[in-house]
C-alpha cells in the first residue's frame, strides 16, 4: 500500500464499497479496510429508494437524492453484469397511506410524479389495507433494492475487480500538518497516497466529525406457503414511523425504530411491539404471517441529519459518512461525485452543501 496513486478507503460498508468499485472502474488503485462488523449499517435498512415518500423538502439534499435515484437502474445493472448476481432492484413504487387523524398534507413538490388516492382508489392500488386508512399518496418513481443482496453484490464486485480488501479495525488516523500519513489498524500500519473516511456511525471514533449511531430495529415475516400467492403486497407501504417493504420472494421487511442508545445491541420487546402494532394497523393480514427474523443495526446520524461529503481539513482525506437514513439510496451518487472530485478535481455544485465545515461553528 505505498504506490503513488493508492487510495485507502476506511470502511467496507455500502458507501465504502460503492466508491471503491467506482474508483477502480475509472482506473484507480484502491484498497478497502473493513472491520467485519456483526451489525453493519447496511442491515439497518430496508433498501427503500424513497426521496419522495420521505418528504424531503426542496433542498440540495432532495436534489442529491433524486439524482441518485435516477442513477440507480444503470448502476445496479452494471454491478449485476460484473458479478452475475442480482440486487433485487424493483421499481415497485411507494404508497404512503394516510390514516384517520393524520394530516393529508401535500407533497412538497408539484413537479414530481405523485398522486393522491382517496379511500377507494388507495384500496384498488393495494388490497388489504387497514380500516384506518382513508387515502394515500402514490409515488410511482420511488423504488427499492434488496440491501443485503446489494451488499453481497458489491462484495463480489470487489473480488471480480481485484480490489484489495484488508480485514481489520482502524485505531488511529495519523496526521501531520495538513496531511494524513497513515492509519494504525489491527492489521498493522497502512499507508496510501490518499484516504477516504467511510466508517459510518464509527467515524467519530477515528476523527472529530459529528457522526453518531442511531439504532434501528427491524423484523421480517413471510407470506404463508398455503396462501396461493407469492407476494400479495405489490408496493412499499410507507407510514408514519413505520414502513413495510415486500420482496419478490415472499419476504416482507418491517422497520424501523430510531433510537439514541449509542451502540447498545439487541432487539427489545418495546421496539418490536411498536413495529408490529404500526404494521398491522396499515396491513392487518400481516398479523397471521410467520415471523422470520429480528435484527438491528446502527445508522450514521449527524446533527442536521445530512451526510458529510467531500474535502476535509486534510488535503489527502475525503469524507463520505453520515448518510443516516439514506445510505442505500445515496450510494451511486456518492460514488460518482466523490470519484469526480478525487480523480478529476471536479467539484459538483451539490457537494458544498454537505461539506464538514458547516459544523465548524455550530
Amino acid at each position: 500500500m505505498n504506490s503513488s496513486e493508492d487510495i485507502l478507503i476506511i470502511g467496507g460498508g455500502i458507501i465504502g464499497l460503492s466508491l471503491a468499485v467506482e474508483l477502480k472502474l475509472r482506473g484507480a488503485s484502491v484498497a478497502v479496510l473493513t472491520a467485519d462488523s456483526p451489525q453493519p449499517t447496511a442491515r439497518a435498512a430496508a433498501g427503500m429508494l424513497a426521496p419522495q415518500a420521505e418528504r424531503i423538502p426542496p433542498s440540495p439534499m432532495l436534489d442529491l437524492c433524486l439524482q441518485s435515484r435516477s442513477l440507480y437502474a444503470a448502476w445496479v445493472e452494471r454491478l449485476e453484469e460484473i458479478t452475475g448476481l442480482k440486487t433485487g432492484y424493483w421499481r415497485s413504487g411507494i404508497l404512503a397511506p394516510v390514516c384517520q387523524n393524520q394530516p393529508q398534507e401535500q407533497p412538497h413538490l408539484s413537479n414530481l410524479n405523485s398522486q393522491w388516492l382517496d379511500a377507494d382508489a388507495v384500496r384498488q392500488q393495494q388490497l388489504g389495507l387497514g380500516e384506518e386508512v382513508i387515502g394515500g399518496w402514490w409515488y410511482p418513481d420511488d423504488a427499492q433494492v434488496d440491501n443485503r443482496a446489494l451488499f453481497r453484490t458489491l462484495q463480489a464486485a470487489t473480488k471480480e475487480l481485484q480490489i484489495e480488501i484488508i480485514q481489520g479495525s482502524a485505531g488511529q488516523i495519523i496526521r501531520q500538518g495538513n496531511r494524513v500519513f497513515g492509519v494504525e489498524t489491527t492489521a498493522g500500519k497502512l499507508q496510501a497516497d490518499s484516504y477516504v473516511l467511510a466508517s459510518g456511525p464509527w467515524s467519530e471514533q477515528l476523527l472529530d466529525v459529528p457522526v453518531f449511531p442511531r439504532k434501528g430495529q427491524m423484523l421480517s415475516v413471510c407470506v404463508p406457503e398455503d396462501s396461493g400467492v407469492t407476494q400479495p403486497l405489490q408496493t412499499v407501504l410507507f407510514g408514519t414511523g413505520i414502513y413495510i417493504v415486500p420482496r419478490q420472494d415472499g419476504r416482507i421487511i418491517i422497520g424501523a425504530t430510531s433510537e439514541n442508545v449509542d451502540f447498545t445491541p439487541g432487539n427489545t420487546p418495546a421496539g418490536i411491539q411498536s413495529l408490529l402494532a404500526g404494521a398491522i394497523e396499515l396491513y392487518p393480514e400481516l398479523q397471521n404471517y410467520p415471523i422470520l427474523e429480528f435484527w438491528w443495526g446502527f445508522r450514521p446520524a449527524t446533527p442536521d441529519e445530512l451526510p458529510i461529503l467531500g474535502a476535509s481539513v486534510w488535503e489527502n482525506l475525503t469524507l463520505a459518512t453520515g448518510h443516516y437514513r439514506n445510505g442505500i439510496l445515496l450510494a451511486p451518487v456518492t460514488a460518482k461525485l466523490l470519484a469526480d472530485l478525487m480523480l478529476q478535481q471536479k467539484l459538483d455544485p451539490l457537494l458544498p452543501a454537505f461539506n464538514y465545515s458547516r459544523f465548524a461553528f455550530s
